[in-house]
């Protein structure tokens, strides 16, 4: 679903940031929000239509029928932008609730891994999966760990896929073992 998907990426970039600026990540989400600098990643589903960005008015051009399809796909973007905004504000919200108990199982199946040894991108997809995999109501584990495996490829280092793979694994592992 490519809204959950930027929906993990927004909640990353609020993440991280709040890491390397050393401050809450919901309040890092709200900063963002008060200044309109929540703005899912971009994905195709959330593009506007050709005609918006030329300044062209759809209407105009073809009569009202088709200025309201335009409107009806423009009131669809809206609602996916706010389904996005949403779950990376409720990932966020999770990430931050029950960090202590994320980073635990994450030292826990690192193997020889502390927190501080991580690249800070990939510790934070770490966390985001682990709260979907342990809190997420319809995330499957085989989606949490693709995800987040999609994530640490674009964006760190070359290992970082295989090891953020076998460390949520392990806990995907742990947790049905418990259940």
């Amino acid at each position: 679903m490519k809204g959950r998907r930027a929906a993990r990426r927004l909640a990353l970039d609020v993440l991280y940031e709040a890491e390397i600026r050393g401050r809450p990540p919901v309040e890092a989400f709200l900063e963002r929000e008060h200044h309109g600098w929540v703005i899912p990643a971009a994905e195709d589903t959330l593009d506007p239509p050709e005609a918006l960005l030329e300044g062209d008015s759809t209407s105009d051009r073809l009569g009202d029928r088709a200025g309201k399809e335009t409107s009806d796909r423009l009131g669809d973007r809206d609602g996916q932008e706010q389904e996005v905004v949403g779950y990376a504000r409720g990932l966020v919200a999770g990430v931050q609730e029950h960090q202590a108990h994320i980073d635990e199982l994450i030292v826990k199946y690192a193997e020889r891994w502390g927190l501080q040894r991580m690249p800070v991108v990939d510790r934070t997809v770490l966390r985001m999966a682990t709260w979907e995999l342990l809190w997420g109501e319809d995330i499957p584990v085989a989606v949490a760990i693709n995800e987040a495996v999609e994530l640490v490829k674009a964006l760190s280092t070359d290992d970082s896929g295989r090891f953020v793979n076998g460390v949520l694994g392990r806990i995907a592992e742990g947790k049905s073992a418990r259940a």
